[in-house]
């Protein structure tokens, strides 16, 4: 999904989505949005998987739901945790800078069905819906096609059994974007791109190459999605070091958990204990994986996760915590965890007390 240069300088505020996942911006400042870069799903409020694959992370934003029901996802799950937060604000931004992006045909009016399209950016002044036929993208591999529906401010994408073609055949890794004002709901249709949803995005069997991507709920039935291939993550070769406690089940919650960890790389060693004091939640573990997710404008490591399975004294169960140091006295260090298996529990990353975090080289 890399984007050719020349239309990064196009116009400032002309930055197709892939090209924001992968390099800064010169649109938004600088900022680089790599955080959404694995996901194929994000949802705002909630992420509902039935019946239906997934190829790539899934994620919603804090204080969302995930519900999953007979659904592989070939990738990690992220419910409100700092990633999925950060995810969810580059979505936002990505939104808004495609929202800005300039028409070049207007097709207001048009059906998409039995057109063939070149590369460029393609605006509808409210909704579109379409009912059979398929439209086809034709030009080169890295062409860019963008295409904006709802642009007065109100408007859905709604496709059935309606199919999108590319040279050479479908494929996850494409360049091409579809933002709508408001909803996008697609039903036994063939679907290439990245949505960008101003409200919810529902896609009922068929299939969708590329991510899907919403302000509000993701909602996937019987059918399967896959985003950008997976990038490396970055290891972290150093030790974390932390103790105290979070509030729970909230952030401003009166109840505690204590946490107590050492998190190394799996050859060198590390482990993981926390008790969540309000439910009686007892995880003891080591810790198998560590991974800087979000770094400083320094290059210094910002956020750090770490992962692990239980110890098989309790329950069957694993482990995923992330950690911020924000230096001494520790008072403004953070920690979020999320348990999956046998157990469950999801808490975003918050301040903690008692204690302090320490990243060390």
């Amino acid at each position: 999904m890399e984007y050719a240069q020349k239309y990064l300088t196009r116009l400032a505020v002309m930055v197709p989505l892939a090209a924001l996942l992968h390099s800064p911006s010169p649109a938004l400042g600088q900022v680089s949005l790599s955080a959404l870069k694995n996901f194929a799903v994000l949802g705002g409020s909630a992420v509902i998987c039935t019946d239906s694959t997934v190829k790539g992370d899934v994620g919603v934003d804090l204080g969302g739901a995930f519900t999953r029901t007979n659904c592989p996802i070939l990738g990690a799950v992220h419910v409100g945790d700092t990633v999925a937060q950060q995810a969810y604000d580059d979505f936002l931004l990505a939104y808004d800078a495609l929202g800005l992006v300039p028409c070049d045909v207007d097709l207001t009016g048009q059906p998409l069905a039995g057109q063939s399209l070149t590369p460029g950016v393609y605006c509808f002044d409210a909704a579109v819906t379409e009912t059979g036929g398929q439209l086809t993208l034709n030009g080169p591999s890295d062409g860019i096609w963008i295409f904006k529906i709802g642009i007065l401010g109100t408007g859905a994408l709604t496709g059935t059994n309606f199919s999108v073609v590319m040279p050479g055949g479908v494929r996850c890794n494409n360049n091409v974007s579809w933002w709508t004002a408001e909803a996008a709901t697609l039903t036994d249709s063939v679907f290439v791109g990245s949505i960008l949803a101003g409200t919810s995005i529902t896609v009922t069997r068929g299939s969708l190459d590329g991510q899907a991507l919403a302000k509000a709920a993701v909602t996937l039935t019987g059918t399967s999605v896959c985003g950008p291939p997976p990038q490396p993550p970055i290891k972290f070769h150093g030790k974390v070091t932390g103790g105290g406690q979070i509030p729970v089940p909230d952030p401003d919650s009166t109840g505690r958990a204590s946490f107590g960890f050492n998190a190394q790389s799996k050859e060198q060693g590390g482990h993981f204990n926390y008790v969540n004091h309000v439910t009686g939640l007892h995880v003891n573990g080591p810790v198998t994986d560590i991974q800087v997710i979000a770094i400083n404008p320094d290059g210094s490591p910002k956020t750090v996760r770490f992962s692990g399975t239980c110890d098989g004294s309790g329950p069957e169960c694993s482990f995923s915590v992330t950690v911020e140091d924000h230096g001494e006295p520790g008072r403004d260090d953070q920690l979020g965890i999320a348990v999956t298996g046998a157990v469950s529990e999801v808490r975003s990353q918050r301040i903690i007390s008692r204690g302090n975090i320490q990243f060390h080289k």
